[in-house]
């Protein structure tokens, strides 16, 4: 397969801010670490921990965009999108696990106020660079993942943005034991991991509804109803489902149809509704539409209806002889009983008596044979 190249301009995109963002990380992590430890901050230590957890991220977000755009193959006929959703899932797990062990270590400090760091002023200034980097690494992040509709770089720029806050909140911490409060620190860096531990879980519960196929948000499922309905030629809708994967949106519907028209027809409407809702949602890539003649979606059906084949051999069987005029049929399956609409050739027209005869033993296959409602009999245009 060729690979689309906006797809492959956006796959570039996506990597250059994720390596960006890694190169910004690496340095917020390395001096917030050295200088938590060195002015005694474990508030700034914990931002440090939440920087490195932004570092993970950001190679967890290489890996997956590196997998996730890879093209369909044989084996993976939908694509390989998932690999962005477990990464994401992976992701926040370990957030909540660093956030666990930030806040263990605080409380078992705040229980034993003799261990309480005391941070300096410099730290301060680590926590104003770590609050601009990261704020500026955020917009970066949101305007990329915007423009190539990814969940994934959309969920890394607001742990950019985490960041940020959880910096201020050191800030204040820093700040407050400065003005002669000494727990402040402390109560920051646990505010800190709670905020850690609250975007995890965030992203879990949103990855594993992803897994599980949960259905796109109410609102866009009214729109795209909405736009399926308005599509002329489509009478009806029912049977509407549609999931997320990574970026992508898939949509399966059920429309109903003029249960006159031809094969053709229907087939044609399926594809202006498929290339409609593509056309109009910019999230959805593959429709798949089922085109039906009435709205079956809570019909039950006890016995099946007769096929071609053996509406072929009731013919020939109630016909006979007169069988052998017929030019062809057409079978309208409805309402749990079937129309058949017998085609005689023009050659047959003035032969009147044929085609009463004709007519009359139509009639008698259509009382003898319950699954068939009505058997029409016209001449072939």
């Amino acid at each position: 397969m060729v690979a689309n190249p906006g797809e492959d301009q956006f796959a570039g995109m996506k990597a250059r801010v994720t390596y960006v963002a890694a190169a910004v990380n690496v340095f917020l992590t390395l001096i917030k670490v050295v200088f938590g430890i060195l002015g005694q901050s474990a508030a700034l230590i914990a931002d440090g921990v939440h920087s490195l957890s932004d570092l993970l991220s950001d190679l967890f977000v290489i890996v997956a965009i590196k997998m996730g755009s890879r093209e369909a193959d044989y084996e993976h006929p939908y694509g390989h999108r998932r690999f962005e959703t477990m990464a994401t899932v992976l992701l926040g797990l370990g957030l909540v696990v660093i956030a666990g062990g930030i806040a263990w270590d605080v409380s078992e400090r705040i229980l034993h106020p003799e261990t309480l760091m005391i941070p300096n002023r410099d730290t301060m200034a680590i926590a104003v660079i770590s609050i601009l980097a990261n704020e500026w690494l955020y917009q970066y992040t949101k305007r990329v993942g915007k423009k190539t509709r990814s969940k994934l770089l959309l969920a890394n720029a607001w742990h950019h943005r985490s960041d940020a806050i959880s910096s201020i909140v050191v800030l204040f911490g820093i700040g407050a034991v400065l003005l002669g409060y000494p727990f402040a620190d402390a109560v920051a860096a646990i505010i800190v991991s709670l905020m850690i531990a609250k975007i995890g879980l965030k992203l879990v519960l949103e990855s594993i509804n992803e897994l599980v196929d949960t259905s796109l948000p109410e609102p866009l499922v009214k729109e795209i109803r909405r736009a399926i309905k308005t599509t002329d030629g489509v009478n009806g809708i029912h049977l509407l489902r549609t999931r997320q994967m990574g970026e992508d949106a898939y949509v399966d519907a059920h429309i109903v149809v003029d249960p006159r028209i031809t094969v053709s027809e229907g087939h044609l409407i399926g594809d202006i509704v498929r290339d409609k809702l593509k056309n109009e949602f910019d999230d959805v890539v593959d429709v798949l539409v089922h085109v039906d003649p009435e709205d079956d979606e809570f019909k039950v059906v006890d016995d099946l209806p007769l096929t071609r084949k053996e509406i072929e051999t009731q013919l020939e069987e109630y016909l006979g002889e007169l069988s052998e005029y017929i030019d062809e049929f057409r079978i309208h399956y409805l309402d749990g009983l079937l129309e058949l609409e017998v085609m005689l050739p023009p050659v047959l027209f003035g032969q009147q008596q044929l085609i009463e005869q004709i007519k009359q033993h139509c009639a008698l296959l259509e009382k003898k044979v319950d699954q068939i409602a009505k058997v029409y009999v016209f001449f072939k245009a």
